[in-house]
């Protein structure tokens, strides 16, 4: 199973990407990657990989291809982008930064990063440019899902979310460390931009779950629902 992007900017400039859900971390590949995706070259602090035992950062090796595509264009660029899930289709013209957001976001949930790997059920369900109200509900729609299946098979069900906002935080960290590692390589802005973007999105779910879940609350209650007032 695979997701396909087209990202074209004129008749001469037209990248294709296609994403292997299930791919498997190759060595081969990581031997022929540049510098910078070596897994000591600004690790992230809660990676739980050794360098003993792992040259190279797992995310890093399956991004730099598109890293080093876009580096040097501006965010603001825009380009004509067809997007290609196993269910469907997308098409829209929307600037660099938000296509990259998207496709960046899907290669690093399907990565062999232990940390991120965390996110692939989002990937399998994969919505480009969505907006945060939509991160939002789908994270913690995912979120309670998996707590239900907890219930129902005799473990521990985190119906407060907890464990989301821990999740969060440990994303935070790799989210830090990448954008470190897109910095040293990078001259423009798009890719820069691009996990910024994705940085402030998930922070949202880090630093004010409560803000974000109070947002959210018309699009999945009826109007009659109203909050109920404890005096």
């Amino acid at each position: 199973m695979s997701i396909d992007y087209r990202i074209t900017l004129d008749d001469k400039h037209e990248f294709n990407y296609s994403i292997d859900l299930e791919r498997e971390f190759l060595p081969e590949a990581a031997a022929q990657a540049p510098g910078w995706t070596r897994l000591g070259h600004q690790q992230c602090s809660n990676c739980p990989l050794s360098r003993e035992q792992h040259s190279h950062c797992p995310a890093a090796v399956d991004l730099h291809r598109v890293v080093e595509d876009f580096q040097g264009l501006p965010a603001v660029r825009k380009a004509q982008v067809w997007v290609r899930t196993p269910e469907r289709e997308y098409r829209k013209e929307v600037g660099l930064d938000e296509v990259l957001r998207a496709l960046l976001g899907v290669i690093m949930a399907t990565s062999a990063c232990p940390v991120l790997h965390k996110l692939k059920p989002m990937a399998q369900q994969h919505l480009p440019f969505a907006n945060n109200h939509e991160f939002v509900l789908r994270t913690v729609s995912l979120y309670l899902a998996r707590q239900y299946f907890n219930m129902r098979e005799g473990r521990y069900a985190d119906w407060e979310l907890k464990g989301l906002v821990s999740a969060f935080q440990q994303l935070q960290l790799v989210n830090q460390a990448f954008w470190q590692r897109i910095h040293d390589t990078c001259s423009g802005d798009s890719n820069l931009k691009a996990f910024l973007t994705f940085f402030s999105m998930s922070s949202s779910l880090t630093y004010s779950l409560e803000t974000q879940l109070q947002k959210i609350r018309p699009m999945v209650m009826s109007a009659e629902e109203r909050p109920v007032r404890v005096y």
